[in-house]
């Protein structure tokens, strides 16, 4: 049994629960929130008793033996090593951290204190992506990789009325980048590894994030375009086209609806059943890779993690999307 304790009471943590839920050797037993009341009426669903306000007091808890952290990108590095050098184990939302020397500094922290590190990219546990890997050489060589992920959000309502909600704040490192473009740009690090080059443009909102945006990048055989908003919606797939034919995605971050398209227009099924709540998988894996003694998981490497993050840095420059946590 692992005994979790959740730093964040919003949506993305009843959803993690729900999915960890499901494995028999998940326990929820702590809650932490700023405030007393989020963290007791967020316990209360759950039939928690241990809350907790002073993050410090929540690390050094002994009824719980590992974190997940749904905070704002912003505190993911704080919240993170905080936990670790208490000794928990701590599985962290997407994006992994604000910049590269945040990540570093979670992966020194990690190392130096023997706890499991992860982040909790769900796509890349994902049976459909696992698929989609075990594809390429079926449409090979790819030539192409086209992902998009474009999701009008509810508080850019609010965004058009003058209420600035966290989604769009630049002081707590978040906008279509960081939010959507991470779904993208993640999986195309795992298949393909680090880019040779990487350019972006993007629309900047008057709060000093991006609403939406471009990546394109350059690998020596193979060029790649991520396309993701948080101001639009797309009903396009996403595609990653071989000389032989082309993988099409449906719902590019839950891998559903995939299948191979070839030049002479067969068609081949590659979706297979997936458990309805996809953050079920990021648990388990996580789970495992406590319960095996890895501080490193093996899907969701830290390489993998920093290289993205690479890849997001240099976004952000070209961009001109600039957080406090850079300075």
């Amino acid at each position: 049994m692992v005994r979790f304790g959740v730093i964040g009471t919003n949506w993305i943590t009843d959803r993690f629960i729900d999915g960890a839920q499901k494995i028999k050797d998940f326990q929820l037993t702590a809650v932490y929130s700023r405030t007393e009341e989020n963290a007791k009426e967020f316990a209360n669903k759950y039939g928690v008793t241990s809350t907790y306000t002073d993050l410090s007091v929540f690390a050094e808890s002994d009824v719980i033996d590992a974190v997940y952290i749904a905070s704002p990108t912003a505190f993911h590095a704080e919240h993170a090593m905080t936990c670790m050098k208490a000794g928990k184990h701590v599985i962290v939302e997407k994006p992994f951290a604000s910049n590269q020397r945040e990540v570093e500094s979670m992966i020194e922290t990690a190392k130096a204190n023997n706890v499991t590190l992860m982040e909790a990219m769900k796509t890349t546990h994902l049976p459909n992506f696992d698929l989609v890997k075990k594809s390429l050489d079926k449409i090979g060589p790819v030539r192409r990789y086209v992902a998009n992920f474009c999701q009008y959000s509810s508080r850019y309502d609010k965004y058009k009325e003058g209420i600035v909600l966290n989604a769009f704040k630049p002081e707590l490192s978040n906008g279509s980048l960081m939010d959507i473009g991470v779904y993208c740009l993640y999986p195309m690090v795992a298949l393909f590894g680090a880019p040779e080059r990487v350019k972006a443009t993007g629309y900047m909102l008057d709060s000093g994030v991006d609403g939406e945006g471009t990546v394109t990048v350059d690998y020596p055989t193979l060029n790649g375009v991520a396309m993701f908003s948080k101001i639009t919606n797309s009903k396009l797939p996403s595609e990653i086209q071989g000389e032989k034919g082309s993988i099409v995605i449906g719902k590019f971050s839950d891998m559903r609806d995939v299948k191979i398209v070839y030049h002479d227009g067969t068609e081949e099924k590659l979706t297979t059943d997936q458990v309805e709540n996809s953050m079920y998988y990021e648990a388990l894996s996580f789970i495992q890779s406590v319960q095996k003694g890895e501080i490193e998981n093996s899907t969701n490497t830290w390489e993998l993690s920093l290289e993205t993050m690479k890849v997001l840095d240099q976004a952000r420059e070209d961009i001109g999307l600039v957080f406090p946590a850079d300075k």
